[in-house]
């Protein structure tokens, strides 16, 4: 159950000095650019839900609203901030770098900006990573690339090593770029700053390819990474509709969220069958998914299968036993035994097939944002500013029902983001694809 509590974000303390975007928030419209910090942007966005709960308006559950304030916490003179990217990769990363260094330097006057190399060992003297002065000439054109100029890296530090590092070195503000694993070690490392009564605002910016994380209308770099699936459909498409009894396999990436099959399928409306981590599907039997290929190729000649990669795991012969470093459970390749699986399937009926396996994971990870990733990452960064320089701590910044707002780590990664199964995305995918609501 969430409640008002679930939803305050901590704050360093009273907020004394002038903001250098004071300049450009006077003589403009106050309503719009000035934040009101009594104000929320309420959790619920229909109505009856929100009388449903049956407490008072002043009570009901809402995210501190992003944005520019008239005080400031840090002196940006005396300011240092450092900048960490973690977990795989993402397009936007580069984006997210550029803008925070740009916003630091030339709205509030914050020369010092470090960057720590690959993840959280940029901090542990004994991985030997040197750290990177961050400018703006050197970043002026990092967000042409995809990657990150900081590099990455998966797995947990000691957080108090971390903090030794963040003291030894003065930092004031550090921002976290990852995802769900990163921002727990965020949160560790913010109980570590707390136990020590060191007055360090750690600020995240999420980072997830799959859409993930909860509480954030969408990550950065999603709208790149489904628009890239979407090509290599429209491949196996051609493919398909080019051989007798073709089939376009394509699999992507979605360990737990099966948001860019979804999205990449609905963009280009070529699937025939989406299969994802959040609904359960079978091979075999008269429902089966086999079957109903067959079926399909049967009356149409041809067919496109998209998976998500943590579809269908219950279905390998082996369920991994090992992790990686981030501590995830190592996936069987889904879109390998699909192909073997479907190839035999029709082998043994003596039916011809022509199945085409295209797995574009790496290359989707790996551009460079796309305009509107770019815009989004951004205007998100800018944000991540912001609550930074009022001393805004523990928490990251998204944007719900179109407004960018505070959400407390603790309630980010309390819970995981993923496809509703009886929500209107499923069914939209169900529409375009023609699939049936279950293969049992």
């Amino acid at each position: 159950m969430i409640d008002a509590h679930d939803f305050v974000v901590k704050s360093l303390g009273t907020c004394r000095v002038d903001s250098p975007m004071a300049a450009l928030l006077s003589g403009r419209n106050q309503s719009i650019n000035n934040v009101d910090e009594s104000d929320r942007v309420l959790f619920d966005d229909i109505a009856s839900i929100a009388i449903a709960r049956g407490l008072p308006t002043h009570e009901l559950p809402g995210f501190e609203p992003a944005g520019a304030r008239k005080k400031i916490y840090f002196d940006p003179s005396k300011t240092r901030a450092g900048i960490v990217t973690c977990g795989g990769l993402c397009p936007g990363f580069n984006d997210v770098i550029r803008a925070l260094v740009m916003e630091l330097t030339f709205r509030y006057g914050v020369h010092r900006i470090t960057g720590f190399r690959n993840g959280y060992q940029g901090f542990v003297a004994k991985h030997g990573h040197p750290v990177m002065e961050l400018t703006p000439d050197f970043v002026s054109h990092i967000n042409e690339d995809g990657g990150t100029i900081l590099g990455t890296s998966r797995g947990q530090q000691d957080p108090a090593e971390i903090v030794d590092c963040l003291e030894r070195m003065g930092i004031n503000i550090l921002f976290v770029v990852g995802g769900d694993g990163t921002l727990r070690g965020a949160l560790s490392i913010t109980r570590e700053i707390a136990s020590r009564g060191l007055k360090i605002a750690v600020v995240g910016i999420p980072k997830t390819i799959d859409n993930d994380i909860m509480y954030i209308d969408q990550s950065f770099g999603f709208q790149t990474a489904f628009s890239m699936a979407s090509e290599a459909i429209r491949s196996a498409h051609a493919e398909a509709i080019s051989s007798p009894n073709g089939v376009g396999l394509v699999k992507v990436m979605g360990r737990h969220s099966g948001f860019i099959a979804c999205y990449a399928a609905l963009a280009k409306s070529d699937a025939n069958y989406v299969l994802i981590p959040e609904v359960a599907f079978h091979l075999d039997g008269p429902q089966g998914l086999l079957t109903s290929l067959q079926d399909r190729l049967k009356r149409r000649g041809h067919a496109v299968i998209v998976v998500a990669e943590g579809a269908g795991q219950s279905l390998l012969a082996e369920c991994p036993a090992s992790t990686d470093a981030s501590g995830n459970a190592k996936l069987g390749d889904i879109g390998l035994f699909l192909k073997d699986r479907i190839n035999a399937h029709f082998a043994d009926q003596g039916i011809e097939l022509n199945l085409k396996y295209i797995d574009p994971s790496y290359l989707i990870r790996s551009v460079p944002a796309n305009p509107f990733d770019s815009v989004y990452s951004l205007r998100l960064t800018h944000n991540a500013v912001h609550a930074a320089m009022c001393g805004r701590t523990e928490m990251v910044v998204g944007r719900w029902h179109g407004r960018f707002v505070h959400v407390p780590i603790p309630l980010a990664i309390r819970e995981r983001n993923q496809v509703d199964p009886n929500g209107d995305l499923w069914m939209s995918v169900l529409e375009s694809t023609g699939q049936p609501p279950s293969f049992a």
